[in-house]
């Protein structure tokens, strides 16, 4: 009986610990990266070192979401807020600088949906770019007020169903052209610096930080060190092995989409390129509403966020709240999103992964690691210092 509920409890904590690493999964790969376009662009551009730096990122974003959960639970912290206050102790107010990098990250995410799904409008229903926009546009702001609950609930279906078609067109892209690969990596052609491409590994893993609010949210579940670094190691298997496989595909197909002009949709023009019908229209829908999905999620948790706030405490119905915030929201994202995804990958989320380097990646990894094994062993030694004064009054009271 005993064995049995041991067995049960290893299996339950198992099931925690790999839920919590599919969630940075989920967050990582989604609309964005199943585009192609933040691969090609930070990554398969460099050549036959594109997988082993996107392995890179994986790292440092693991390493990196690892420290803030030990930092985030072994406190007992309640908002991202006090966390980035623990990390910059003593200079607290320093916290504000990830607000500024998390909305705006938010707001550039928003618009790079918007003009990922516009692109995926154009290039297979050849609707004008702009027009685009705005039909993209309308339906997010029409289904935050009204039909966001029934997005969230089916954002789950819809994120399987890209991973699906992805996985598929990531096997099928790999398989045609074998010679390639050969080709790649016995010559190794090098596309740029390398290390410029290993700053971009660390560009990318910046700006993926976003995450964090999602990650130490649901990571309270986990109750140690231990399962927090066994989520980790599992999400970074799982995450690098779906990137390289993207990266793999994308390096030997380059050729054929940069000559064609696709780089802003490369996995589509790869789809369209393999002969089956079948895998690019179950691609090419499960992409646009895994663009809805994640826009309309986004901006709900803007709305919800500021709808409540002072400017707008005048405004009785809740409704018209909503409506004035994600119509702000959506001007400012449409805005964005007209510069065209290409620009957004490369310039909003790049100046926005320097930023997240110099205020995330960096100050967990040194400091964040230093106070998280400093105030770990602190814990250790009072708790073993509360168990030696407990047996020594136990022998006391034995002596008495």
């Amino acid at each position: 009986m005993e064995k049995q509920q041991k067995q049960s409890t290893k299996t339950m904590n198992f099931t925690g610990i790999f839920a919590v690493a599919c969630v940075l999964f989920s967050s990582h790969a989604g609309g964005g990266f199943a585009t192609g376009n933040q691969a090609t662009q930070y990554y398969v551009q460099y050549g036959w070192a594109a997988p082993f730096m996107a392995v890179i990122a994986m790292a440092l974003l693991t390493l990196t979401i690892r420290e803030c959960m030990i930092m985030y639970n072994s406190r007992g912290l309640s908002s991202y807020k006090e966390l980035f206050q623990n990390l910059y102790h003593p200079f607290d107010k320093f916290s504000v600088l990830f607000d500024i990098y998390f909305y705006t990250m938010v707001v550039c995410a928003v618009g790079a949906v918007i003009a990922g799904a516009a692109s995926l409008l154009n290039k297979t229903y050849s609707i004008h770019y702009v027009y685009a926009v705005l039909s993209v546009g309308a339906i997010l702001l029409t289904m935050t007020i009204f039909g966001a609950s029934l997005v969230s609930k089916a954002s789950t279906v819809m994120s399987i169903g890209i991973l699906a078609t992805c996985g598929v067109i990531f096997i099928l892209g790999i398989n045609a052209k074998i010679p390639e690969i050969s080709t790649i990596f016995a010559v190794k052609p090098s596309g740029g610096n390398i290390g410029t491409g290993i700053f971009k590994a660390f560009t990318y893993a910046g700006f993926q930080s976003v995450v964090i609010p999602t990650m130490i949210s649901c990571g309270k579940s986990l109750k140690n060190s231990k399962e927090i670094s066994r989520s980790m190691l599992i999400s970074f298997v799982i995450n690098s092995f779906a990137l390289v496989l993207s990266v793999v595909m994308l390096l030997v197909w380059y050729a054929d989409f940069t000559q064609a002009g696709e780089t802003t949709l490369p996995t589509l023009f790869i789809a369209g390129q393999l002969g089956k019908p079948y895998v690019f229209w179950a691609y090419n829908i499960c992409l646009f509403l895994c663009f809805i999905s994640t826009g309309v999620t986004t901006i709900y948790g803007f709305v919800t966020k500021f709808e409540k706030a002072k400017a707008l405490s005048k405004i009785n119905n809740v409704v018209i709240r909503r409506i004035i915030v994600s119509f702000i929201i959506m001007f400012i994202s449409m805005g964005i999103s007209m510069v065209g995804l290409d620009r957004i990958i490369k310039y909003g989320y790049g100046y926005m992964g320097y930023f997240g380097i110099a205020i995330i990646i960096v100050p967990f990894l040194t400091v964040g690691a230093y106070k998280n094994r400093k105030f770990l062993r602190e814990q250790s030694n009072n708790i073993n210092s509360d168990n030696a004064n407990l047996k020594s009054s136990f022998a006391e009271g034995a002596e008495y």
